[in-house]
């Protein structure tokens, strides 16, 4: 998504070029493949591993530091390898990120038009809010030390890395779309109405 903002900012006159069908196809195949391979190998390496405590994970999913945990042997060191390498790719891909949008507010602050401006912002920020928050997060859940961690703290920091995010960003783009903000804001108004005047608002 950086890079098609990116692309569409700086690069408004190549877009066409540099984004099409085949660019995108790639660049999904790319993320796919990678997470895919990424979750292979945590998957196998998980299930090797000897667990000699309870079996409950004190968390509502699998993640994977709190698995560790419940280990009793020397293995879950190739665990800590791939949580080392997750965090490097993860922050590589954050840099990229950060480059991009370095590139884009440079190009937005030099636009003459102040309405331009203001689009091209409200276009940008909230994807990079949510992807701040992501990444924030996720680096804080793998990597905080043992000494502060508490259930409560846990639970609140994967909340927001694994539920947040994904909740957002299609609220984000939708809300983009003239139309679909237009129905809601018809919507609105009928929440206090009956269900035969609620229906009437909806056919409006």
């Amino acid at each position: 998504m950086s890079y098609d903002r990116y692309v569409a900012i700086c690069k408004p006159l190549h877009y066409g070029t540099l984004m099409d069908s085949r660019a995108c196809a790639t660049m999904a195949a790319a993320a796919w493949g990678t997470m895919f391979l990424y979750s292979v190998l945590h998957t196998a390496n998980t299930f090797s591993l000897p667990l000699c405590q309870s079996n409950a994970v004190d968390q509502f999913f699998c993640e994977i530091p709190q698995i560790l945990k419940l280990s009793c042997s020397q293995s879950y060191l190739r665990e800590i390898w791939l949580l080392v390498i997750s965090v490097s790719l993860a922050f590589g891909c954050f840099v990229f990120i950060v480059v991009s949008y370095v590139q884009i507010f440079r190009a937005v602050l030099r636009m003459p038009s102040e309405q331009g401006r203001h689009k091209a912002f409200s276009t940008c920020l909230p994807q990079l809010a949510v992807v701040s928050l992501f990444v924030t997060t996720a680096f804080f859940a793998n990597l905080k030390p043992p000494s502060i961690s508490s259930r409560s703290l846990d639970l609140v920091v994967s909340f927001l890395y694994s539920v947040v995010p994904p909740t957002l960003n299609p609220l984000i783009y939708s809300m983009r779309n003239q139309e679909l903000r237009d129905a809601v804001r018809k919507m609105m108004p009928c929440s206090q109405f009956s269900r035969d005047k609620l229906l009437t608002c909806l056919y409006k």
